[in-house]
């Protein structure tokens, strides 16, 4: 489910249903749809449309940081707008491309390394992945796969990143799988040593174990995360990996 809360951050006080609606509705439902269209494709459309209608500001800018969020590449987007320049009208254009050119900015090697880690896999990175990010050491990155029957998701970590060591619970079933799909990390259970992760390697995490995963020091990495069915299934948030466990792995 795609979160939204710029809604209520600017403008809960002043109109609270315009807000509900922004980010209940529009966010919460419409480009949660991902059954219908994918994220990627709900970018696009959104993009064109504000194209359009020229409405070059923060929110377009907002939404080109989406769609490249959403796996839509920087020759894409030159295409997309030079298509819709003959529709929508050459001024609104060359706007548009002004700030798909600071958007797309590969300011240095790590984004580049990002954007060939992307292209080395099936499914996009997805957005930041705020709604965890206290449960993690560096940057990590969320794509919902699918929602329905079994949870899967895409986690993608920056070089380094890793989440803090937790613990899958329920009463009955539950735990979970990881299924590694593009790049270097690794998995560790408490009290045992380090695993290296690489594309292909299958990890069943059962409920009740103590463990992290995350990236290698100098590679990005991405596993899909599947949620095994279970009854009364929580995750319990712990510490940090402390960095004379994490440096010491090369």
């Amino acid at each position: 489910m795609v979160k939204q809360t710029a809604g209520r951050d600017q403008l809960g006080a002043f109109a609270p249903k315009f807000a509900q609606l922004n980010d209940d509705v529009l966010f919460g439902e419409v480009w949660s749809r991902e059954d219908k269209l994918s994220l990627r494709d709900r970018s696009l459309i959104t993009v064109v449309c504000l194209v359009a209608q020229g409405l070059i500001d923060s929110s377009f800018q907002y939404h080109l940081l989406s769609a490249k969020n959403n796996g839509i590449t920087k020759e894409e987007i030159a295409e997309i707008l030079t298509h819709a320049a003959f529709y929508a009208g050459w001024p609104k254009a060359w706007a548009a491309f002004r700030m798909a050119v600071q958007v797309w900015k590969e300011d240095d090697d790590t984004e580049d390394e990002k954007t060939r880690h992307e292209k080395n896999m099936l499914f996009p990175i997805g957005t930041p992945n705020d709604g965890f990010a206290q449960y993690f050491t560096g940057q990590s990155y969320l794509a919902p796969v699918s929602g329905k029957q079994v949870g899967i998701f895409n986690v993608t970590f920056e070089p380094a990143c890793r989440n803090n060591w937790h613990i899958h619970h329920a009463s009955v079933g539950g735990g979970q799988i990881l299924i590694c799909i593009a790049g270097r990390g690794y998995y560790q259970e408490w009290g045992k040593k380090a695993q290296e992760l690489k594309p292909g390697d299958v990890v069943n995490i059962p409920v009740g174990v103590k463990h992290w995963h995350g990236a290698a020091k100098d590679s990005w990495f991405s596993h899909l995360a599947v949620e095994v069915p279970g009854k009364d299934t929580s995750n319990e948030w712990l510490e940090a990996v402390e960095n004379d466990i994490y440096d010491c792995l090369k």
